[in-house]
């Protein structure tokens, strides 16, 4: 095997469509890369045999073999199954992303193309290729040596899982952090303008009331039809009702420019160096965006949160990461949740609660952070592999194994801190994180 250069990659770009072969292909052409092209599965097939590409971008519906039986059959050839395969789909089609995930696909990239996108997407899955080249090649060399090299062989692996699981972190906090940062900027510029807008709609109501009931103290006895007018519209009603209606608006802004707020805050990445960070912001702003999954619903009951905040100061840290082990662990437990739920009718599903409690330990210098669920808890002999990269107590398809391990990676290489899980079957689980102050 040769060393792998991802500069010197080639992709395959499979669509019957020639408008989406030139936009695909100028959106990459830029890059250094080589790229084949295919207008149908059959020769697509034939040609990623010998021509082996690093990359496939793969149509779904296309005239005769489909992307779907083209992926199949790729997957079941020797020679082309580890070629990581992204599925191309309109809005429109009838795509099943899960029935794409489970035939062998890495991703999907819908229509019609947004340029960053699919540069994105390109990016990450390249580099986990070539990551994955890379490691194929040094356990060739390492298991010509192993008999005199098994030491150096074991500290190669853990340092390439470690490369693995920092660039699935640094990948997902700055996609997520990208995505979460538009969508808190395109909320703002319209809400400036609702917030702006509203008091100057408030004071120009109060002055038109104030106005009207001045002209109904000069002007007792108006015309027949202005008598008759003002009981078609309910003008009374109207005036009562004005005030509340602006003070509900008020409190619609309020609470979109709460989670505007919110989505900001997780969306700080920090990651060239550490600062100061309000801890407790970063849990109010996680549980704002996790609101949605904790509110009731036909299945299931609310789960509700308790904040035991104690009187901690500002902490150093990368804001964005540690906002990702908060989220984290609350949507494990939400989803823990949710599996216990699947076991219990409806009634007695009652009395979920996720408990959140931080406190200073002045001896050690430490902030102690902990999340408490009575969710269904976690077996024992399961307890110390739960930090384990790619290592899941979900059901096969609802977890990757890499929430928890990034956490870990995060708290204490990141914070030099500390975190544990203790959990007991039946009755829930606990995770306490420290950090030094």
């Amino acid at each position: 095997m040769k060393p792998i250069n991802v500069e010197e990659a080639t992709i395959m770009i499979v669509d019957d469509n020639q408008t989406n072969l030139k936009v695909l292909c100028n959106a990459i052409s830029n890059y250094g890369w080589e790229i084949l092209i295919a207008t149908d599965g059959q020769s697509a097939i034939e040609q990623a045999e010998y021509a082996q590409p690093d990359l496939i971008l793969l149509d779904v519906m296309m005239p005769g073999i489909d992307g779907f039986h083209t992926c199949q059959i790729l997957k079941k050839n020797p020679a082309t199954h580890d070629i990581p395969i992204i599925f191309l789909s309109a809005l429109s089609d009838k795509f099943d992303k899960v029935q794409g995930l489970l035939i062998g696909g890495v991703d999907y990239i819908t229509k019609p193309f947004q340029k960053e996108e699919v540069l994105a997407r390109v990016h990450v899955h390249l580099k986990i290729r070539f990551l994955t080249k890379q490691l194929e090649l040094q356990n060739q060399q390492l298991e010509q040596r192993i008999e005199e090299r098994t030491t150096k062989l074991s500290l190669a692996l853990d340092e390439l899982k470690q490369s693995q699981l920092q660039l699935v972190q640094n990948e997902k906090l700055s996609t997520l952090g990208q995505l979460v940062a538009g969508v808190a900027h395109e909320i703002n510029n319209p809400l400036t303008s609702l917030t702006g807008n509203l008091h100057f709609i408030g004071n120009y109501i109060d002055d038109l009331v104030n106005h009207l009931q001045l002209y109904r103290q000069h002007y007792s006895d108006p015309p027949t039809d202005i008598v008759k007018d003002a009981k078609m519209i309910d003008l009374e009603q109207i005036i009562k009702d004005l005030p509340a209606l602006l003070s509900y608006m008020n409190i619609g802004v309020e609470r979109i420019s709460d989670i505007s707020t919110s989505l900001r805050t997780f969306s700080r990445t920090d990651t060239s160096h550490k600062v100061d960070f309000d801890i407790h912001e970063g849990i109010d702003s996680t549980l704002l965006i996790l609101q949605h999954r904790l509110k009731a619903s036909n299945k299931r009951s609310q789960i509700l949160v308790m904040k035991n905040y104690g009187n901690i100061p500002l902490v150093k840290c990368y804001p964005g990461q540690v906002s990702q082990v908060f989220m984290n662990i609350i949507s494990n437990s939400i989803d823990a949740f949710d599996e216990k739920n699947e076991k219990l009718p409806i009634p007695e599903n009652a009395g979920y609660e996720i408990v959140i409690e931080t406190r200073l330990n002045r001896d050690e210098n430490l902030l102690i952070i902990t999340f408490t669920d009575n969710a269904s808890g976690i077996a024992s002999e399961l307890i110390e592999q739960i930090f384990d990269q790619f290592f899941t107590t979900k059901s096969i398809g609802k977890g990757t194994g890499l929430g928890l391990s990034i956490s870990k990676q995060i708290i204490e290489e990141k914070h030099q801190g500390k975190i544990q899980c203790f959990s007991v079957l039946g009755e829930g689980t606990k995770f306490v994180i420290e950090i030094p102050i």
